[in-house]
């Protein structure tokens, strides 16, 4: 018997002139050859032409994709099985006339046999969809509802944010596809961990292949990242949440109700691995506020041609993982060694990489499109990674606004206030300069001079902004001199009361 677990979606539903009925349906004729088959049944438009786009990328994952590469054997017909003319306009676009006031089917298939998570995967045991790269859109239709069905092997579970449409057919329904794309599904022989609630609101760990380890303690962990990341925001903006472990693989990716992620608990058998899987899980929860809700205002809608480009991924990747270490902190899954030691990974990164003279955050913000997540296929030693500068400012930031405000306010109060004005107030993102604006009004001071480390290679005043936590960062050649300075986090001797104060509060102790 199939099992379904599956979110429900939120999302509204938008209705569009003449938009057209969309039926997907996914089998898996060819699992052997890593195929999908994909069937959309759709019509009723009063435009006889009409062009089917396959994003080229997927958002959360900001590389250009082409999925449309993967595309094969497409054909459509109308619903006497008269053949359609399909004409192939570019590498992720086909257009099909003769439409107008007709039902018709449009099937292709698709090759999955890369295993990472930004990437659609099928074999004989267990199928992964990224749906921005199953499913093709109707150019101006992306606003409309849409069902999607699933023909699989019945001794098959499946895990998806999809809201259930029919459970004794195996179909779906989603408000849009923008929300579509939001979605994943996993399929095959998955494990459910029992699940936890916090503030009555469930949460799942559902994966493929999860491997040996201490289910109960790692639940435990899990739980406690839940509960320190929503004592930050004061709010659970989703009606149930699942974790998604697609097993092998690389990456995770984040969406509004679940997030999916390359996972094995074969390793996780010493605190260091613990913490290192929990770093990577805060992280990825964390982002369903950072960039699925508190975000740029340039990520949607979302360009699916070309890409969203934005300035401020130091801040929904960077501030993420700054988040990430702090969570698992005041989770107790940390002690504070193991939290100064996270940040002097970054520390290292940053220091040691001489693109630091040449490419500002903002910059590898908005160039990671061509530089790549982690800022390593641009130019040799001119480009910087987001994920490493971006904690490491942001650590900077905390302690600044700290100390600004006698220790009344931090970077919480920034997140918050991003999440209520922005994101529940307003539904919208916001801009560099709303950012920026939004630090100084809860700093109650001007912060331009400290963000000339967001939009320049200024060198970062590490002396200062540690100092008003009674830190300092002490530098030591490495053994291997190729590999440059070794930087480590120490106390300060002596503090005043004030830097205590902050290094209590910060610690969360």
């Amino acid at each position: 018997m199939l099992i379904l677990f599956c979110i429900s979606s939120s999302c509204k539903t938008r209705a569009q002139a003449d938009a057209p009925s969309l039926l997907y349906t996914v089998s898996v004729p060819q699992s052997v050859n890593h195929t999908f088959h994909v069937s959309l049944q759709t019509g009723g438009l009063s435009q006889d032409t009409l062009s089917f786009k396959m994003p080229k990328w997927t958002p959360g994952y900001y590389q250009l994709l082409n999925f449309g590469n993967a595309v094969e054997n497409m054909e459509a017909k109308d619903s006497h099985g008269g053949i359609l003319s399909i004409k192939k306009s570019n590498d992720n676009t086909w257009t099909i006339s003769g439409i107008k006031k007709k039902i018709f089917n449009l099937s292709y298939d698709i090759k999955a046999e890369k295993q990472f998570v930004a990437q659609s995967y099928v074999d004989s045991t267990h199928a992964y969809l990224v749906p921005a790269g199953i499913f093709l859109y109707a150019d101006g239709y992306l606003q409309i509802p849409t069902r999607i069905k699933m023909e699989l092997n019945k001794r098959w579970k499946i895990a998806t944010g999809l809201q259930i449409a029919d459970r004794n057919v195996n179909e779906f329904i989603v408000s849009d596809f923008d929300n579509l794309y939001d979605c994943p599904i996993l399929m095959g022989d998955l494990e459910e961990l029992p699940s936890f609630h916090v503030h009555g609101i469930e949460h799942r760990f559902i994966g493929y292949k999860i491997g040996t380890f201490d289910r109960q303690q790692f639940m435990k962990n899990l739980k406690g990242v839940v509960e320190a990341s929503v004592a930050i925001m004061g709010d659970i903006p989703y009606k149930i949440y699942t974790f998604i472990g697609i097993g092998p693989g690389r990456g995770g990716i984040e969406h509004l109700n679940n997030t999916t992620f390359a996972f094995s608990g074969n390793d996780l058998h010493s605190p260091e691995t613990m913490n290192r899987m929990m770093n990577f899980l805060a992280h990825e929860y964390f982002h369903h506020y950072n960039v699925k809700r508190i975000r740029p205002l340039e990520l949607g809608p979302f360009d699916y041609d070309r890409g969203s480009k934005t300035n401020l991924l130091w801040v929904s990747e960077g501030l993420s993982v700054y988040y990430e270490y702090l969570v698992v902190k005041r989770a107790g899954i940390a002690d504070e060694q193991t939290l100064y030691s996270d940040f002097e990974k970054n520390i290292n990164a940053t220091e040691n990489n001489p693109g630091r003279f040449f490419q500002s955050l903002a910059q590898a913000s908005y160039q990671t499109w061509s530089d790549g997540p982690f800022g390593t296929q641009g130019d040799a030693g001119k480009s910087i990674s987001y994920y490493d500068k971006g904690p490491v400012v942001g650590l900077l930031l905390d302690f600044a606004i700290r100390h600004a405000t006698q220790n009344n306010k931090s970077l919480d109060d920034v997140m918050r206030y991003l999440y209520w004005q922005y994101y529940k107030k307003m539904s919208r993102g916001f801009t560099d300069a709303e950012f920026e604006q939004t630090c100084e009004t809860v700093a109650g001071i001007s912060l331009a001079s400290f963000f000339e480390y967001v939009y320049t290679t200024k060198e970062l005043d590490y002396d200062t902004y540690l100092g008003y936590a009674g830190l300092k960062i002490e530098s030591k050649a490495n053994e291997d001199l190729s590999k440059g300075k070794k930087f480590k986090i120490q106390r300060l001797e002596k503090m005043d009361a004030l830097q205590a104060a902050i290094l209590k509060s910060w610690l969360g102790q």
